[in-house]
This record gives C-alpha cells, sequence and structure tokens, in this order.
C-alpha cells in the first residue's frame, strides 16, 4: 500500500469512529498524491485510490462524492489553506516581505508532495483542477490587490495597474514553488533566496514605475 495507508488496515480498538474515518480519508489523499505523482490525477481511478487506502470502491463514497471532490479537497488543503494563512501574517503589522516569501516556502516544505502535486496539475493536469488551482491564485492576486491599495506610494495607480503588479509577485513566488519542490536538498536555500530577491527587484521597479 502507499505512503503509511497500511494503518487504515490495522485494528485500533481505542479509535472511535470518527477517528478511524478520518485515518481513511486522510488515506485516500495521501493515496492520491502517491499515484499520481506517477501518472497524473486524470489518470487515476477511482478503483486504485480506494485501494491504496485499503478499502473497498464503495466505501470511497463515505468520505468524497466523486473523484472530483476528492481533487477540490487537495486544493483546498494546498492553495486556499496557504491564502488564509497568509491573511493572518499580512495582518502582522511588522511582517516584512522576506518574512512573507519565507513563510510561504515553509508552508511548502511541511506539505511539499501535494505542493508538487499542485504545481503539475496547475501546469499541465485535469481541466477541472487546473479551474479551481487558477481561481484560488486569482484570489491571492485580488487579496494582494487590497493591501497593495493601501501603500501610500501607489495612491495614483489603478486598480488595473495594481492586478498587474500583484499577479507578477504572485506568479513569481508560484514559479519560485515550482523550482522548490523539485530541486535537490542542497538547491532549496538558493532557491528560496532567488525568490526573495526578485520579489525585492519587482517591489522596488514598482516604486520607480509611473503609471
Amino acid at each position: 500500500m502507499v505512503n503509511g495507508c497500511m494503518l487504515t488496515g490495522m485494528t485500533d480498538q481505542g479509535a472511535s469512529r470518527v477517528e478511524r474515518k478520518e485515518r481513511t480519508r486522510q488515506a485516500l489523499l495521501d493515496g492520491t498524491l502517491a499515484l499520481a505523482a506517477e501518472r497524473g490525477f486524470g489518470a487515476l481511478s477511482l478503483r486504485e485510490i480506494a485501494r491504496s487506502a485499503g478499502i473497498v470502491p464503495t466505501a470511497f463514497y463515505r468520505h468524497f462524492a466523486s473523484l472530483e471532490d476528492l481533487g477540490a479537497t487537495l486544493v483546498d488543503e494546498g492553495v486556499q489553506a496557504l491564502r488564509l494563512a497568509l491573511r493572518q501574517l499580512r495582518r502582522k503589522p511588522d511582517a516584512r516581505l522576506s518574512e512573507t516569501v519565507r513563510f510561504v516556502f515553509g508552508e511548502v516544505t511541511a506539505k511539499r508532495e501535494l505542493f508538487g502535486f499542485l504545481i503539475r496539475e496547475q501546469r499541465g493536469g485535469s481541466a477541472p483542477l487546473r479551474t479551481a488551482i487558477a481561481l484560488e491564485l486569482q484570489l491571492i492576486v485580488r487579496e494582494l490587490v487590497a493591501d497593495l491599495s493601501r501603500v501610500p506610494a501607489l495612491d495614483s495607480w489603478s486598480p488595473a495597474d495594481l492586478e498587474v503588479a500583484a499577479d507578477l509577485l504572485v506568479a513569481t513566488v508560484t514559479d519560485g514553488i515550482a523550482d522548490y519542490v523539485s530541486a535537490a536538498p542542497r538547491e532549496q536555500q538558493p532557491i528560496i533566496e532567488r525568490t526573495i530577491a526578485q520579489v525585492r527587484l519587482i517591489t522596488l521597479g514598482m516604486g520607480a514605475w509611473k503609471p
């Protein structure tokens, strides 16, 4: 079985029904990530995902309404969770640019397999997942536009100008994440530092650019 999914089949008399259900649900998500790393989400069948978690196919529907629902859950656990966490970080008045970028990569490190899956699906996976990921990234851009609109130096910028800048910042960090999840351990820190430098360069350019 995949990614520790053998735990699903173990008897645990001390676990409640809710705990066992959550274990199986997580085993389905973990199994999906492992299988998708080999062939992509669009090529997976419900039967093999269920088998990876040690359950029969009909039991799958106790946890997810469909494969699309499972995929949407993975997006929620990655991009949406990151968006909400960034929202909390931006509320810190002393949050620096480098701190924010490092925070993003810290989240990616904690869920590297998940973010690797999201990057692959964003760039060539199933159409529903590409759409879901794009929508979440667009929400991040919109929230960044709102943040930039409160910067006094950007008072003269139109909403369209702010969106261009926010989109460039988000795309730069997303590219950094894509490089990071596929890099060898010795290459990861330089990727983080390069992404911070790129973001700094963009913000410096924003200060000099006239809309």
